[in-house]
């Protein structure tokens, strides 16, 4: 799956209550329980399908999902609600999550943050910019503590980001 697909940029969507699971995803899926020793270990990759054709879950995805695994609503609701990878509405084309954890802190991602809201016109981590270029959120850990501010841009992990290294980094993500 490329970033585009897993973030937004997915051209002709269907209408939010038309069903994902038909035609050639519904045979994607079933081509996955093969794969898998139960349906409810096929879920992460059901939401990744999901996401791909929507850009985002909602509710209504959650609960075709859950159908298809034999699952309740409200078991697939903590997963897709757990993990930051999986986004419970629309985001830009771009998705931007920023380390902010004690060590980022320390040097320097609070203004990391704040460069990057000012340069894509996010008004706040969470909302997407008005030209739906971008979604930029703070998260727990990348992974990257020696390399302080990491960032990932859609599937791109970027380190060392300072703020005077934002508006270059935007430059790759039209």
């Amino acid at each position: 799956m490329t970033s585009h697909q897993a973030h937004g940029s997915h051209g002709a969507t269907p209408a939010a209550q038309d069903p994902v699971f038909v035609g050639e995803t519904r045979t994607k899926l079933e081509e996955l329980f093969a794969r898998y020793p139960t349906k409810q270990a096929c879920l992460l990759p059901a939401l990744w399908m999901v996401q791909e054709v929507r850009g985002w879950i909602s509710e209504t995805d959650i609960g075709e999902v859950a159908e298809a695994l034999d699952l309740t609503p409200a078991y697939v609701k903590g997963v897709v609600t757990f993990y930051t990878m999986y986004h419970t509405h629309p985001v830009g084309r771009h998705f931007i999550q920023v380390c902010t954890t004690s060590p980022c802190n320390i040097c320097g991602a609070e203004d990391v943050v704040k460069a990057l809201l000012a340069a894509t016109g996010c008004v706040e981590l969470g909302a997407t910019s008005p030209d739906d270029r971008f979604t930029v959120i703070e998260v727990e850990c990348l992974g990257a503590c020696g390399f302080p501010t990491p960032i990932m841009v859609d599937d791109d992990f970027i380190e060392d980001v300072t703020p005077d290294k934002v508006a270059g980094i935007l430059q790759r993500f039209p």
